[in-house]
């Protein structure tokens, strides 16, 4: 017992450091969370566009009777669901139109070549 009690006073002055770290961590994941994000940044008033369509057909849809099979099946198959059909349908992100992206383990190895400057 009085080992463990002689090991741990010994590391009394480091106990401020790791606080002090993990005080700065905590403050600065939470100060700053937008540099995290490298990708494109959208307008606010893109999204209320491109959603005036499917309010629209949402609409439609509350006023009529339920949708048989066959209509469902149609509409579901040119995107996302029998509502939105094929609205935007260039706009999302498919493994078809993504070829070129990169990908996150690439922005992370370029990110940390960029950091240990092996450019």
């Amino acid at each position: 017992m009085k080992t463990i009690a002689s090991v741990l006073s010994t590391f009394r002055p480091v106990r401020f450091l790791v606080v002090a770290f993990t005080c700065a961590l905590v403050l600065f994941s939470n100060a700053f969370p937008a540099f995290a994000i490298d990708s494109y940044q959208s307008d606010s008033t893109e999204g209320t566009t491109q959603l005036l369509d499917i309010q629209a057909k949402t609409d439609e849809a509350a006023k009529e009777p339920p949708l048989g099979l066959r209509k469902t099946q149609k509409e579901t198959s040119e995107g996302l669901n029998e509502v939105q059909g094929s609205a935007d349908i260039d706009k999302q992100k498919r493994p078809e139109n993504s070829q070129g992206a990169t990908s996150v383990e690439e922005n992370i190895k370029n990110v940390l070549e960029k950091v240990t400057g092996k450019n």
